[in-house]
């Protein structure tokens, strides 16, 4: 005979406990909500709603490819890629509920109770309980084969769904949505186009961004070039006269005085032809002048200081002029 362990009723014992104890999970704005700017139209209070077309099964469990692993199994099983799905992981198995998204027309904002016996979850005992739900004539039931160890899904009108569980010889839970845990359907195609929108927001916002700080840094450099002091009276004195001063330069590099200096050693030779005498030497350092000429004695005193007589009987004498 079976034993009936319904979660319906608060005396039920230990499950009636629980329920008054612990506060019911509800879903929550997610990452992508919150950058699409779409946390404030997130619904929380969903209701709970059972599809007239849902199947389940579970997958094993690859870390990281839950979604995609149980929206190619949910596809297959309801011949249509627009699919609303939950699932729950436990002994690497990923364990799926899911239905074709047009059943959820008139029921938008719904989850299904029966995901809150998904292995994992809330309502979950173990894989000998025969998990049960009924909602305006239509009941569903999820279990466990004893035999391939394989989770199969009832739904069907109650007067039909109802009898034939009852008379299978298992424990028995009735799901309560006013004390489980929601699970939340979930579907790719949506997920996809709010993580387009976040995207697309994002890349405005982050542009607007980019766009003030640039806008605020010419502004800075504006207030910054009129408000600095412009002496342009010093600045013009200083380059006229680094000006002159190259100028000079230049000029005084430019001056050679060998012009001057090949006039008088012209005279001087004029001079020392007329006496026989004979340059030897004209040098100029900085800006005095030595010459040395060989004269005959008679005219040494005439031309310079007297150095010494030289071999040819002429004296050597020195100027400074």
């Amino acid at each position: 005979m079976a034993i009936t362990k319904n979660t319906d009723g608060m005396d039920s014992g230990k499950v009636g406990a629980d329920a008054a104890t612990r506060n019911v999970s509800r879903p929550r704005p997610g990452m992508a909500d919150m950058l699409a700017g779409e946390k404030g139209d997130f619904v929380r209070d969903l209701k709970p709603y059972l599809p007239q077309e849902m199947v389940g099964g579970s997958v094993p469990h690859v870390p990281g490819t839950e979604d995609e692993a149980v929206w190619n199994a949910a596809s297959q099983a309801c011949g249509t890629e627009k699919v609303h799905y939950c699932y729950s992981v436990d002994e690497k198995r990923v364990y799926y509920l899911a239905c074709p998204s047009a059943t959820m027309a008139s029921n938008p904002d719904s989850w299904c109770p029966l995901a809150a016996a998904l292995p994992g979850n809330s309502e979950y005992w173990d894989k000998e309980t025969v998990y049960l739900y009924e909602q305006e004539g239509l009941a569903s039931a999820l279990r466990w084969d004893p035999e391939t160890g394989r989770m199969q899904v009832f739904l069907g009108a109650s007067r039909t769904i109802l009898p034939r569980i009852q008379s299978m010889d298992a424990n028995f839970v009735t799901i309560n949505p006013q004390v489980a845990d929601v699970e939340a359907w979930k579907n790719q195609n949506l997920k996809t186009e709010k993580l387009s929108r976040a995207t697309a927001r994002m890349l405005v916002i982050t542009g607007m961004v980019i766009s003030l700080i640039a806008i605020c840094i010419l502004f800075y450099n504006y207030i910054a070039i009129n408000m600095i002091e412009r002496n342009l009276a010093a600045v013009k004195s200083e380059t006229s006269r680094a000006s002159n001063d190259l100028m000079l330069k230049a000029y005084n590099a430019m001056q050679s005085d060998t012009i001057r200096h090949m006039v008088r050693i012209q005279e001087i030779l004029d001079k020392l032809a007329k006496v026989d005498g004979t340059l030897v030497k004209y040098e100029v350092s900085g800006g005095s002048v030595t010459w040395e000429a060989l004269v005959p004695p008679a005219f040494a005193q005439d031309f310079g200081q007297p150095l010494g007589l030289e071999e040819d009987g002429r004296v050597r004498v020195r100027a400074n002029r």
